[in-house]
């Protein structure tokens, strides 16, 4: 079964609408590991709509100038690409090897039943992101936590009704002060109250 795992950076006070101000200060070498590390063995790139057209816009341009930067720009443009976007299905989107669907539930939970594909990302696509969080067929939330407060800029957990239980996988401090966050989902601890909470309390 697929891997649904998910990338996204955030600030502090969890907006993980990126502005380059906050965000390319703090992308160093490590940060560039990280990113990569969370491609290594892609076999689909799930995308809401913003965040395609942002990579489209891009990418390819990226690709064509040869820069330092070409090969992770191939390395996108090759991949299989599904747009969460209401256009017809076999609409043209302006780059290779992309198709679209306006059931992004649907369509991840066909992707986890197909035995050929081993992990899909999902990079940004905040919206996306909640969605299947909602879902409950998420398998990982990777977070790049920024030491720095956003201020202002969606935000990756909007309110809900419910708490969202989640498991810390792994964890590590890069030297700028990003810190990587791995979740998965985890069921409810159950019910406490302040007598129970008590009893851990300093004596």
């Amino acid at each position: 079964m697929a891997a649904i795992v998910s990338t996204l950076f955030v600030s502090l006070d969890g907006v993980a609408e990126i502005d380059p101000a906050w965000h390319l200060p703090y992308f160093d070498e490590a940060m560039g590991a990280a990113v990569g590390a969370d491609y290594e063995g892609v076999d689909v790139l799930l995308l809401g709509r913003v965040t395609y057209e942002s990579f489209a816009g891009a990418w390819p341009d990226r690709e064509a100038a040869g820069g330092e930067d070409a090969a992770f720009a191939g390395q996108l443009g090759d991949l299989r690409k599904l747009v969460a976007t209401r256009r017809e299905p076999g609409a043209d989107l302006g780059w290779r090897n992309v198709a679209a669907t306006d059931d992004v539930v649907a369509a991840v939970s066909e992707l986890r039943a197909d035995e050929t594909i081993g992990k899909v990302l999902v990079a940004g696509s905040i919206s996306v992101v909640q969605q299947l969080l909602a879902a409950g067929v998420l398998d990982e939330l990777r977070l790049l936590v920024h030491p720095v407060v956003a201020g202002r800029g969606e935000q990756l957990f909007a309110r809900s009704d419910a708490p969202l239980p989640l498991r810390l996988v792994s964890s590590q401090v890069f030297p700028t002060g990003v810190t990587q966050l791995v979740y998965s989902p985890a069921p409810s601890p159950g019910a406490a109250g302040y007598e129970d909470a008590a009893e851990n309390l300093p004596s």
